[in-house]
């Protein structure tokens, strides 16, 4: 039977009760902006698809806790985004190399570093330092300027007001910005 037509809210239903072919049309929906999503954070296909199979397993065993309170995109989202993040942290501990060993293996014949690895390995720092914030802060900041949701979305996902939600993304932008100047 396919469930191309159903409602979003139906099919979870349909997957609650086990139905696989409602949780083939789930992953269809939704699979392209996941992986889109998890690659934004781990930075590598392969690794982002299996965080994203990772997800949507763990979202389809856990799928009784969804208590629809947010959309399921909105609940399948912050599932994927978490474990991007778990990942990347991984990931980061793994290839964890000297910046100096980095810049040697990069420079050109006149001993110049290019502009675009300098900057990949300044985004890379402000990752790593994201990673140094409280969790609240990491999770909005990664919401907000990564995944490009605004501050109604975000705190409907982190189910704050939007007044706090504001204020806290001004104040992990602050904390970014002093963890970012102090020389460690």
């Amino acid at each position: 039977m396919s469930h191309k037509k159903e409602n979003t809210d139906v099919l979870v239903q349909l997957c609650l009760q086990g139905k696989q072919s409602a949780q083939l049309e789930v992953y269809n929906r939704y699979y392209k902006a996941m992986y889109n999503t998890s690659l934004r954070i781990v930075k590598d296909s392969a690794e982002a698809e299996d965080v994203m199979q990772e997800s949507f397993l763990n979202a389809f065993t856990k799928l009784h806790t969804f208590k629809g309170e947010v959309t399921f995109g909105s609940w399948l989202k912050r599932i994927v985004i978490n474990n991007s993040i778990y990942h990347y942290r991984k990931q980061l501990k793994k290839n964890e190399v000297d910046l100096d060993d980095v810049i040697y293996k990069v420079e050109d014949n006149d001993g110049v570093v290019s502009d675009h690895v300098l900057t990949e390995l300044k985004a890379q720092k402000v990752m790593e330092t994201m990673n140094l914030l409280k969790d609240n802060y990491r999770i909005s900041l990664t919401l907000h300027l990564i995944e490009g949701y605004d501050y109604e979305e975000i705190s409907q996902i982190m189910n704050i007001s939007n007044a706090n939600c504001r204020t806290m993304i001004s104040r992990a932008k602050e904390s970014l910005r002093n963890k970012l100047t102090i020389p460690y």
